[in-house]
């Protein structure tokens, strides 16, 4: 069962922005934390930009001041504004969450979108 629907990827020139959307089908108040990752070919997959619950974001260094992370609880989502983006910013970005249940976490990713930046 499909938990979490990222959108918006899709090819921009560079110094254009990208809002990439992700519908997370879970309780928002159940989740410990959200974030963005990215991963190219044969590379890891790498933190891009976090939430925690309480609201507390983490960013990638070469993204800081291009990049904002957000949630919208009323409309379970999660955004990830890109700007001033770069030709290195192409590749397939992912949303995860890690819920909370009792005692356990579970970790969702969602299926990724691709990002294109021509130079």
């Amino acid at each position: 069962q499909v938990q979490l629907v990222e959108s918006g990827g899709g090819l921009v020139q560079a110094g254009g922005s990208l809002r990439l959307s992700c519908e997370i089908r879970l309780s928002m108040y159940s989740l410990n934390s959200m974030g963005w990752y990215r991963q190219a070919p044969g590379k890891q997959r790498e933190l891009v930009a976090a939430m925690s619950s309480g609201g507390a974001t983490t960013y990638k260094d070469s993204v800081k001041g291009r990049v904002t992370i957000s949630r919208d609880n009323t409309k379970n989502m999660v955004y990830l504004q890109m700007n001033s983006l770069k030709p290195e910013d192409t590749t397939v970005y992912y949303c995860q969450v890690d819920q909370l249940l009792i005692d356990r976490t579970y970790e969702y990713w969602g299926q990724g979108t691709q990002v294109t930046v021509s130079s």
